[in-house]
C-alpha cells in the first residue's frame, strides 16, 4: 500500500465526525442494514475469505438463468455491541495521537494503537466477551482508516471495479472470472450513501460538494475514483466508481499466459522497443489498454530515462529511472484555471528532463499533438488511445483538438487494437482480452500487418518477412533480416523459459529481461540448457 499520512487522515476524520454521526452519542444514526443473504435458489459455485475471521464472499449461481451474484458475508455487531462500539469511536479518535513521521501501513498503525486503547477503557465500557472486543476493533478499523462498507470489497484481489449506481441500487463489481455482477451490498437511504462518499473523497484528499459534484482522484494504493455528488448531476443520487489498482500488475508473462500476447508477439515488441520504436495501444473502455501498456514497459532497456503522464496514476514499471508526472485540477473556484496543471502542460515540461521514453497514459486533446513533436525530435513513445480500431484511432488524430497533421502520423510507428471478446473454452462462455491486431505504420493510409489475431482458433499469424520496422532495424544495426529475426526466436525462447518456470512477477521479469540486455550470449545458453538464471531484484525503497 502507497504511503499515507495517518497525521491528515485523523485530522481530517475529526473535522467531519460529526457528519459520520461520530460527534455525540446522541447523533448516532440507525446502523446500515446488513448485506442481503443469498437469494432463495441460487447455487454457490465458489467461496474465499477476504478477511478471516469477519468478512468472506459467495460467488452464487441462478440455475435457471445462469445469473451469477456477488454474496458479501461479513460479522455484523449485534445491538450491545453497536452501542459499545458507538461510545469507542468517540474514545478512540480524542485519544489515538497522529504520528510524528509518515509511516507506510496506516491500519497496522491504527490497529496498534486502537487495541491500546480499548484495553485502557473496556473495563468501564461493561462486559463483552473478547470476540465481540475484536468485531468492534475490526468495524472501527474499517470505519476510520478503511473504505467503509465497501472495504471487504477493496479487499478482493479478484475485482477490478466497484461501482454504485445510486440510493437503493446494488452495488456493482467487476470480478476477473464472473465479469460485472451484482453483489447482495445496497445504500439505503442518501445519508449513509453521501457520507461513504464524502469519507472516500476525503481519503483522497479532494473536496466535494453540492458546488462541486464531479470529483476524480486518486485513493491510498492509487485505486482511481470518480465520483457524482448527490442529485445534482444524476437523478439517482450520489454515484461512484472505484477502479483498482493492482500493487503485483500483470507482466508480459502473465498476460502470454493469459492469451493477450503470444510469445512471438512479446517478442516483437521486446526488439523494437530496444530500438527506440513507438508504440500505441488502442481499445474500448476496460479493454485493458493500460494493463497492456503497463506490461509492454517491463521490455524498455534498464537504465533507459522513463517519464510516465497520467491524470491519475494507474501505471506500475520495475525501472529505477522513472519519473511519474501526474495531472492537477485546477484550484480555482466558478470554472477558473487557477492552479491547473493539465497533460498539455506536464507533457511539455517532460521534454526538459530529457526522457529515453515518454508514456502517455492516455491521449485526448492537446497533448498528443506535443507526444507527436518529441518523436520527430527522435525520443521513444508509448501512449493509449480510446478507439476500436487503427482507421478510427487516425480520424481522431487528425482531427480536433488533436489536429496532428497527417504527415506526422508515421511516427508513431507500432499500433496495437486490444479488445474484450467471448471464447468458449470447453463448456463455459467467458470474456478474454485479445490483441486483435498489430499495425506497422509505413505513411498516412498506408498501414501494414505484422501480427493478427484469429478468432477460430485462438492464435496470432505473424507476417515478419513483410515487416518495415525489422526491415528498419536490420538496417539501422547492420545486420541482416533473417539475423534479426533469429534474434527475435531467441527472445521467444527465453519468454518461454520464463513461462515454464512460472517466473511471472513483473520485477522477477524485468530482472531477467535486463539480465540478458546485459549478457545475451551467456542467458540465452542457460535457457538452452534449461539452466537456472540467478538474478538479484533490486529493492526499492518503501
Amino acid at each position: 500500500m502507497a504511503k499515507l499520512r495517518v497525521k491528515e487522515t485523523l485530522a481530517k476524520l475529526k473535522k467531519v465526525r460529526i457528519r459520520f454521526n461520530l460527534g455525540k452519542r446522541q447523533q448516532v444514526a440507525i446502523p446500515p442494514a446488513p448485506p442481503k443473504p443469498v437469494p432463495r435458489g441460487f447455487k454457490v459455485v465458489d467461496k474465499y475469505p477476504l478477511y478471516e475471521p469477519f468478512a468472506h464472499v459467495a460467488i452464487v449461481q441462478n440455475p435457471k438463468t445462469g445469473e451469477y451474484k456477488y454474496i458479501l458475508d461479513e460479522l455484523q455487531l449485534d445491538p450491545l455491541e453497536r452501542s459499545v462500539y458507538n461510545r469507542i469511536l468517540e474514545i478512540l479518535l480524542a485519544e489515538i495521537e497522529s504520528p510524528k513521521d509518515e509511516i507506510v501501513d496506516p491500519r497496522r498503525f491504527f490497529a496498534e494503537e486502537a487495541k491500546k486503547i480499548v484495553d485502557k477503557y473496556r473495563i468501564s465500557l461493561g462486559w463483552l466477551p473478547d470476540v465481540s472486543w475484536y468485531k468492534i476493533l475490526y468495524h472501527a478499523e474499517r470505519d476510520l482508516v478503511g473504505f467503509g462498507r465497501i472495504d471487504p470489497l477493496m479487499r478482493d484481489p479478484n475485482i477490478e471495479d466497484v461501482s454504485c449506481d445510486g440510493v437503493g441500487k446494488p452495488v456493482y463489481i467487476w470480478h476477473r472470472n464472473y465479469e460485472s455482477i451484482e453483489t447482495n451490498l445496497e445504500f439505503e437511504n442518501d445519508e449513509e450513501l453521501d457520507n461513504v462518499v464524502v469519507k472516500l473523497v476525503h481519503m483522497a484528499g479532494k473536496h466535494v460538494s453540492s458546488a462541486f459534484p464531479i470529483v476524480d482522484a486518486s485513493l491510498p494504493g492509487k485505486h482511481r475514483l470518480a465520483v457524482c455528488y448527490r442529485r445534482e448531476v444524476t437523478p439517482f443520487g450520489t454515484a461512484f466508481t472505484i477502479r483498482k489498482f493492482r500493487e503485483d500488475p500483470y507482466s508480459i508473462i502473465d498476460l502470454i499466459n493469459l492469451g493477450t500476447y503470444s510469445e512471438e508477439m512479446a517478442a516483437y515488441f521486446w526488439l523494437c522497443l530496444e530500438n527506440r520504436a513507438s508504440i500505441m495501444v488502442l481499445g474500448g473502455t476496460a479493454a485493458g489498454k493500460t494493463t497492456a501498456l503497463n506490461a509492454l514497459a517491463c521490455l524498455i532497456k534498464p537504465g533507459s530515462k522513463i517519464i510516465t503522464i497520467e491524470e491519475t496514476a494507474e501505471l506500475n514499471l520495475p525501472h529505477e529511472n522513472w519519473v511519474s508526472l501526474i495531472a492537477r485540477q485546477s484550484y480555482g473556484l466558478g470554472g477558473t484555471s487557477v492552479g491547473e496543471v493539465t497533460l498539455f502542460d506536464l507533457v511539455k515540461t517532460s521534454m526538459r528532463h530529457r526522457p529515453d521514453i515518454l508514456i502517455v497514459g492516455e491521449i485526448r486533446g492537446q497533448e498528443a499533438y506535443v507526444l507527436f513533436q518529441a518523436l520527430a525530435t527522435g525520443h521513444g513513445g508509448m501512449c493509449t488511445m480510446h478507439a476500436e480500431n487503427l482507421d478510427s484511432a487516425v480520424k481522431r488524430l487528425t482531427s480536433k483538438p488533436m489536429d496532428i497533421s497527417p504527415a506526422y502520423i508515421p511516427l508513431m510507428n507500432i499500433v496495437l487494437s486490444v479488445q474484450r471478446v467471448h471464447l468458449t473454452k470447453g463448456t463455459e462462455k467467458k470474456a478474454y482480452r485479445r490483441v486483435i491486431d498489430v499495425n506497422e505504420i509505413a505513411d498516412y493510409e498506408d498501414y501494414r500487418s505484422a501480427l493478427k489475431w484469429n478468432p477460430n482458433k485462438d492464435v496470432y499469424v505473424s507476417s515478419f518477412d513483410k515487416s518495415l520496422m525489422l526491415s528498419r532495424i536490420s538496417e539501422r544495426i547492420g545486420v541482416t533480416k533473417k539475423e534479426l529475426i533469429e534474434e527475435l526466436n531467441r527472445r521467444k525462447d527465453v519468454l518461454h523459459w520464463m513461462r515454464e518456470r512460472n517466473i511471472r512477477s513483473y520485477k522477477d521479469v524485468a530482472a531477467i529481461i535486463a539480465e540478458y540486455y546485459a549478457r545475451p550470449k551467456q542467458i540465452y545458453e542457460k535457457v538452452l540448457a534449461g539452466e537456472e538464471v540467478k538474478v538479484v531484484v533490486a529493492a526499492k525503497n518503501p
